[in-house]
């Protein structure tokens, strides 16, 4: 084990232990490295920090130089949210076409092989899967990052994610506690509230986490929400109704507890991050995660002297810190004892198996079955109707079939278009959009590319406007397809990955 440096005392280890802070750069910065030194157990990877496999293997062979056992956290989903592959779009189609096919086995294969490049790359901590029921349509933050709006289906599958995860030596931290699932709010924005009786909770929300603790699920990532039948007062993260009367007493689960990103608005627009993590601890968190948009040696300094200050004061339980950093050093004894992937794996195809797996297809009538689908000969237009993107995204993950069927065809025209700033309600906004689009086309076939189009009134306005004029257009929702299939040929593809646009494209393509 490390050997700390002299003059760091018992309560300011314990404080920097708790933290799973940030940083920016693809090579870790010295303070980072001084601070592993004194006491720091985790560290929080984003897109920011990974160039290539190889880099970041590199990255946390350093990290590993100054302390061994380090945790190496990643928010790496699949899907959507990937960070392993921020910049090309990710090899595996995410949680909500899992569901889509509904095959437990599949789902085990396509955590475990994701686990195991995170494995190869010195990660050991994954902040997935999200075991949200996506029960409210207009969820703006979670939607294909859940399996789905079935109960059982999800936790079915969070099951088997946990279970196929952490087979790879990685974590499975299980989010986001209670469920985020019933809420049309983002809480990197404000602080969503989720308005349900405690039975509806019980039997609707909380079964995903209990599939995951049943399959050993060696964390759980709590939800900045306030749920009023559970506490009427403050948001999960900082709950101790909700942490330990909940998920530790009724539910018994005993693992780590992180938090979700504290420098979100729903935490940080109220409480500050200071006092949101001496609340959140004293709650029963065990982790703060930090970096997501702090990512300083000044934010992890703030952090661990309000965290001191507050035992001090009498104000968080000496023994209560203690007991969080021992869960974090736990943790930290089981990655290393778990096993780890071999340096150099095989290739793989599941994700795009999955992807594959995952399409559904809908012919308009009069027009035959899938079976008979003329695929395009011709290099089509393709015209991506592009909405905001959420932070748990970001805007820097390409998404769409436009770079797939310009390899599979040639000569591929794209263009994007959204509604323009503040107009994403505004139908109008879509007849534009609609009209550029069929003018930017000309007489090429268009393929148009929607993302919940049920969510955003302008994207269903241009849809309107593009089949109006051409029929024969081609529809791929590539978010939650809640709207109602049309177009020529409609395909639904549960995720917007770069192998579900891969997946897409060779339908269109006759492949």
């Amino acid at each position: 084990m490390t050997t700390l440096a002299r003059g760091t005392d018992t309560l300011t280890r314990d404080a920097l232990t708790v933290l799973q802070p940030g940083f920016t750069g693809t090579t870790a910065p010295d303070w980072l490295l001084r601070r592993l030194g004194e006491g720091l157990a985790s560290v929080g990877l984003f897109g920011r920090n990974i160039a290539s496999p190889g880099q970041l293997a590199e990255l946390t062979a350093q990290l590993r130089a100054e302390r061994d056992d380090v945790l190496v956290a990643i928010d790496e989903e699949g899907g959507d949210v990937t960070r392993l592959e921020v910049r090309t779009g990710s090899s595996f189609p995410g949680n909500h076409a899992l569901g889509a096919v509904d095959d437990v086995e599949l789902t085990r294969e396509v955590a475990n092989e994701l686990g195991r490049r995170l494995a190869s790359c010195g990660v050991n901590l994954n902040w997935a899967p999200s075991a949200d029921v996506n029960s409210d349509p207009r969820n703006p933050v979670i939607g294909v990052r859940s399996f789905g709006a079935d109960t059982g289906l999800a936790a079915r599958h969070t099951a088997a994610y946990v279970t196929g995860l952490q087979a790879a030596g990685v974590a499975a931290c299980t989010k986001h506690f209670p469920g985020h699932g019933d809420t049309a709010v983002d809480s990197h924005h404000a602080l969503p509230r989720i308005d349900v009786p405690a039975d509806v909770l019980a039997d609707r929300e909380l079964a995903p986490f209990r599939a995951a603790i049943a399959a050993g699920s060696r964390a759980v990532m709590s939800a900045h929400i306030l749920v009023p039948a559970l506490d009427p007062d403050r948001p999960a993260t900082l709950s101790r109704r909700i942490l330990t009367g909940l998920l530790r007493g009724e539910l018994g689960y005993d693992g780590l507890i992180v938090t979700d990103g504290m420098e979100m608005r729903a935490i940080a627009g109220t409480y500050g991050i200071e006092r949101g993590s001496v609340l959140a601890v004293a709650a029963g968190a065990d982790a703060i995660c930090v970096g997501g948009g702090l990512a300083d040696d000044a934010t992890v300094r703030r952090l661990r002297d309000a965290l001191v200050a507050a035992v001090r004061a009498g104000e968080l339980p000496e023994e209560r810190l203690a007991e969080a950093a021992d869960r974090v050093r736990a943790l930290a004894r089981w990655t290393s004892t778990a096993g780890h992937a071999p340096e150099e794996i095989p290739g793989s195809e599941i994700g795009l198996h999955a992807a594959r797996r995952a399409l559904a297809v809908t012919v308009a009538p009069g027009l035959g079955s899938p079976e008979t689908f003329k695929p395009l000969t011709e290099p089509p237009y393709v015209a991506a109707l592009t909405p905001v993107a959420s932070i748990a995204v970001g805007d820097e993950t390409p998404w769409g079939i436009a770079a797939e069927l310009v390899h599979l065809l040639p000569g591929t025209v794209t263009g994007t278009f959204s509604a323009g700033d503040g107009k994403e309600s505004d139908p109008g906004a879509g007849e534009s959009a609609g009209r550029a689009a069929l003018q930017a086309a000309g007489p090429r076939r268009i393929v148009a590319v929607v993302r919940d189009e049920h969510r955003h009134p302008w994207m269903a306005s241009a849809l309107d406007t593009l089949l109006a004029a051409r029929p024969d257009t081609i529809v791929v929702e590539m978010g939650v397809p809640q709207a109602a299939p049309r177009g020529a040929l409609h395909i639904a593809t549960h995720g917007a990955a770069r192998v579900c646009g891969r997946a897409a494209a060779e339908v269109i393509a006759g492949l």
